[in-house]
């Protein structure tokens, strides 16, 4: 055999050890994940629904990652300062994000620009929890079901207003929605977070509101509240004495979400294994327990499912966004 020969049986006999040696190399790689702490960002403040459901689960999920989970506050623009954080982080598993229905889905048809497509920058991980809202008023209104709300809204077009958190946020929409679907007409008023919007209802300047529970129900026990609804399809087991929207004759479902996100390219291995370790987190009867206190309902899936819910989440509240009028630059 020449020198030329040895040579060339030599190459075409390394060929395949050296095509399996890349994908073997990446995947023992990505089996070694995670190697080091995991940065959670949440786009909203300490406090937040959102950062409340970070903390309590991402202390669960970092057990079966075996590496500590640290939640990082970015909030700003509507959420969207954190969570693009997210999607223009390196795509290696250690910064992922908790986010909500206007970063990942609305902020699309609210905002003239946005800094980052959630649909194309971002990778699903998993849904996460379901929140009502409720729909909370003034006493001093002196309705008691959400019927007789929206009959004195229809008689005073334009006389009554309601507190949000913000344009576009969900407690904005839901209210929008709900004119929409009863022929009555609110002034929107937004203020900058839950207690500022409470606090106006509180001190007479707004009348009524469309709040996570958290933020309402404690006013609500002391009387200073009447809550007519929530938003969910079905009751909500710790508010099963008020009815839902349906109930009222609404026919709407406005509950709050968060899930869980990665930026766009995070290897498929590192996904599954976040997915696996999450949706476990969730499952477990402890933190399920823990986030039912806060009045949030999980509901874990599969990255593909979350990913279909937030396409179908803006097919409905993205006219809803254009019939109000509403834009950010």
């Amino acid at each position: 055999m020449t020198q030329k020969r040895r040579e060339l049986v030599k190459a075409l006999a390394a060929a395949p050890a050296a095509i399996l040696a890349g994908p073997w190399s990446a995947a023992r790689a990505q089996g070694d994940y995670p190697a080091k702490p995991i940065r959670l960002v949440v786009p909203f403040p300490a406090g937040s629904t959102p950062d409340v459901f970070a903390r309590i689960v991402g202390e669960r999920a970092a057990q079966g990652l075996r590496q500590p989970i640290v939640v990082d506050n970015r909030a700003g623009a509507g959420g969207n300062l954190g969570t693009d954080l997210v999607a223009k982080a390196a795509p290696d598993g250690y910064t992922i994000g908790a986010s909500i229905t206007g970063p990942l889905v609305n902020n699309v048809a609210l905002y003239r620009k946005m800094p980052y497509d959630p649909f194309k920058d971002l990778a699903p991980i998993t849904f996460g929890v379901h929140q009502a809202n409720v729909i909370a008023v003034s006493p001093s209104l002196g309705v008691n079901t959400l019927k007789e709300l929206m009959d004195l809204l229809r008689r005073n077009p334009g006389k009554y207003n309601y507190a949000s958190i913000g344009v576009g946020s969900l407690s904005h929409l839901s209210m929008e929605m709900l004119k929409s679907l009863t022929n009555s007409f609110v002034v929107h008023v937004p203020y900058a977070s839950s207690p500022a919007a409470v606090t106006s209802v509180l001190q007479g300047d707004t009348h009524m509101t469309s709040l996570a529970p958290l933020a309402v129900m404690p006013q609500a026990q002391a009387g200073k509240l009447k809550v007519l609804a929530v938003s969910t399809a079905r009751r909500v087991p710790q508010l099963a004495s008020i009815p839902t929207l349906r109930e009222g004759g609404v026919p709407m479902d406005g509950s709050a979400w968060i899930g869980l996100v990665a930026p766009a390219g995070t290897p498929a291995p590192v996904i599954e294994r976040l997915n696996r370790e999450f949706v476990a987190a969730m499952r477990d009867p402890a933190t399920q327990e823990k986030l039912k206190a806060q009045y949030m309902d999980a509901d874990p899936g599969t990255p593909a499912q979350f990913a279909a819910f937030m396409k179908a989440e803006l097919a409905k509240w993205g006219p809803v966004i254009q019939r109000s009028g509403a834009t950010i630059d």
